[in-house]
């Protein structure tokens, strides 16, 4: 018997309701009030529904795999929250939304080797992730970042990431996201 259409998104907001209502990595919003808000502010700029779903879901990541967002907080080891939750979007939707997610944190790596004051802009939280995902890039890796597909799609997901964090912000509940995933949504 095949699942239900919309067996991924009712996933996904479990994901939102139960671990996502967690302590976000050092920052004053929980994990699922940054991912709304960062899908937010992609709504708002404009975005094309694949970047609303990226800025959405990128930090889906920090509940799969063994390594989690907190073994990260407190230097154990990168978690590779932007592979594995790629990986792990990839049952449901196509690269125009899962390669943003996967390059999201070498994005972050990316703009604090070419953009002068970027590195000054990030919280405490994010500084300290940068540290553990390798620093900011060397110039050939910047280069060699900006060649790949989605680079430009995952620095803006960086830029609405960064943003992200702020627990005053107004911000939509899951479900008014629901249309734009489905509409997102790879056919069984």
């Amino acid at each position: 018997m095949r699942p239900p259409a919309d067996a991924p998104l009712d996933a996904l907001a479990a994901l939102f309701a139960g671990e996502g209502s967690a302590e976000y990595l050092g920052e004053d919003v929980t994990q699922a009030g940054h991912m709304l808000q960062a899908g937010a502010l992609a709504e708002a700029a404009g975005a094309p529904g694949a970047l609303v779903a990226a800025a959405l879901l990128h930090d889906v990541g920090h509940f799969q795999g063994a390594v989690t967002g907190r073994d990260l907080m407190e230097g154990h080891q990168d978690n590779r929250h932007s592979h594995t939750g790629a990986d792990w979007l990839g049952q449901w939707f196509g690269p125009e939304v899962t390669e943003p997610v996967r390059l999201h944190v070498a994005a972050k790596r990316y703009l604090c080797t070419v953009e002068p004051g970027y590195f000054a802009l990030l919280s405490e939280a994010s500084v300290h992730t940068l540290r553990m995902q390798g620093g900011p890039m060397t110039a050939p890796q910047a280069r060699a970042f900006e060649a790949l597909p989605g680079a430009a799609d995952a620095v803006a997901v960086r830029r609405w990431d960064d943003l992200a964090k702020d627990p005053r912000r107004a911000t939509p509940d899951f479900d008014h996201f629901r249309p734009v995933l489905a509409a997102l949504l790879l056919a069984p």
